[in-house]
């Protein structure tokens, strides 16, 4: 497995949505002046902490998750501002936690890693794309989470957008971005999310 973790800052916002809630339509997003088709993505991931919780207090999560085109082992260090550091590695051949991802999070804890919850999502995938490239990426999510601590499972549908590498730099820009998109949102149905992650809701907060 590679020394070396990739690196990326999520600058991303969640809505909640129904079952039957139509796709928002993107005209008036700034920058954009064009959506690809969706790309359907089957992801199954397993998240891990220790019996205190310790990284989720810390406001960290931890998952090796399978499909797309991101799979692996990931890290999602705590929020600053409007953004999350995500660290990741590849699968490699064993499901357990690497040393490498162990080294990662011992500023956060040492302790034993046992899995928390499963969550599988059916994910369709739309690149917002303008004259610089990718603004960013709107997710229609399908999800069914077990929290394996209790066995309870639960399922929604969630959207996510996440700013793409041709997003407007400076925050007055981003901002008028995520208006122009959460209009959209409102008026197909959308609301703002009643939970901060997927784990979160996956065990109940």
């Amino acid at each position: 497995m590679t020394t070396e973790p990739s690196r990326t800052v999520e600058v991303e916002r969640k809505y909640d949505v129904d079952t039957a809630t139509p796709l928002p339509v993107w005209q008036a997003a700034p920058g954009v002046d064009a959506v690809t088709s969706g790309e359907h993505r089957a992801l199954d991931a397993r998240y891990f902490d220790t019996a205190d919780a310790a990284l989720s207090r810390s406001g960290v999560a931890l998952r090796r998750r399978t499909g797309g085109p991101d799979e692996g082992w990931h890290i999602k260090g705590p929020r600053e501002g409007d953004g999350r550091l995500e660290l990741g590695w590849p699968l490699g051949e064993s499901e357990a936690v690497p040393d490498l991802v162990t080294t990662a999070i011992s500023r956060w804890t040492t302790d034993p890693l046992t899995p928390l919850a499963r969550i599988r999502n059916d994910r369709t995938a739309y690149l917002l794309t303008g004259p610089g490239g990718i603004v960013a990426e709107f997710v229609d999510d399908h999800v069914r989470a077990t929290d394996l601590r209790s066995g309870t499972e639960r399922e929604w549908r969630e959207w996510e957008m996440e700013l793409g590498p041709a997003a407007p730099a400076d925050a007055a820009g981003r901002e008028a971005f995520f208006t122009a998109v959460e209009t959209a949102i409102f008026a197909a149905g959308g609301r703002h999310a009643a939970s901060g992650s997927k784990l979160a809701r996956a065990l109940g907060f």
